[in-house]
């Protein structure tokens, strides 16, 4: 077994997309048509990028597309592990993982947690805003099974139009599925997002008053609740729940492209600042929308802080 990287690497994530194969076609999905185009990164090159990078991150990622789809998923994460990564997270649709003998190989091999997405209160909201029937039931089953094995589960839901309502609810599954982490992400308009951009992305203003309510419901049930591309403006008091002030560094090694610092990325690129930020006492804090939503809509949502 190799030795772990020297304590610099402490404290940064590589975020490695395996490939962009997946049997889910959310209607949000940022990676558009790159499963069409785009081929799976090679075993001997996941392992390349997994030695390499082990000398500044100390936790790696690895998701897609989705990465269950891949038959060496096992013994890419039992190479993580046997690099020294110091957690090992599997980002996914969860669907495979609701086969026991699947998800037994995966903690095994050293997969540490399970970031499974869940979009909906119900299966047929899920199940349409992902374009496969029946995936809601295995995502479930997959949550339920990594509870039961003590596979620490972070689920990730994407905000968009037809689930808005439903927060509070979505919330209240999680409870009753005993999740004990949740992050609700404003919806990104790339790919397929930005295709369907009119029936997909929600306002600020329609979205804050469920999404309130739903992180002081998870709260009040001792869930660490997280949001994510949500203005500080747009937060006000709930400042506690930013994800962005909790996200450790991130490189990400995408198909064609490494990204060294995600958060420099969102800086310089991803989000925007407008007319109104200019004056807000947290503008130096506050990272701004995805850049996609004021060039759509304008700056009129967003009030200064003062």
């Amino acid at each position: 077994m190799m030795q772990p990287a020297q304590e610099a690497a402490s404290d940064r994530r590589l975020d490695i997309k395996l490939s962009f194969r997946c049997n889910n076609r959310c209607v949000f999905c940022v990676q558009g048509d790159k499963r069409d185009t785009e081929p799976c990164r090679s075993p001997e090159n996941v392992h390349q990028m997994l030695t390499e990078k082990r000398k500044t991150c100390d936790s790696v990622v690895f998701t897609g597309g989705e990465v269950s789809l891949r038959e060496d998923l096992p013994a890419q994460v039992r190479h993580a592990k046997a690099l020294g990564y110091r957690s090992i997270q599997i980002q996914t649709n969860g669907r495979r993982m609701s086969y026991a003998p699947y998800l037994d190989a995966l903690i095994e091999a050293g997969a540490t947690e399970l970031a499974p997405a869940l979009h909906g209160a119900n299966a047929q909201t899920h199940d349409e805003l992902v374009q496969a029937k029946g995936a809601f039931r295995q995502t479930v089953k997959a949550i339920r099974l990594a509870q039961k094995r003590g596979l620490p589960v972070v689920l990730n839901s994407v905000i968009v139009q037809s689930n808005v309502a439903q927060l509070p609810a979505m919330v209240r599954l999680f409870i009753q599925l005993g999740v004990r982490q949740s992050q609700f992400a404003f919806v990104h308009a790339l790919g397929t997002a930005a295709q369907r951009f009119d029936t997909v992305v929600p306002r600020y203003r329609d979205v804050m008053p469920y999404l309130r309510e739903a992180l002081l419901l998870g709260e009040r049930a001792g869930l660490t609740m997280m949001a994510e591309a949500v203005p500080l403006c747009q937060m006000g008091d709930l400042r506690r729940f930013v994800s962005e002030d909790v996200m450790p560094e991130t490189t990400i090694v995408d198909s064609k492209l490494t990204i060294e610092s995600y958060a420099d990325w969102r800086h310089a690129e991803g989000k925007a600042h407008g007319p109104p930020c200019t004056d807000c006492a947290l503008r130096q804090a506050c990272e701004g929308p995805w850049c996609e939503y004021p060039a759509a809509f304008g700056w009129d949502e967003f009030v200064p802080v003062t």
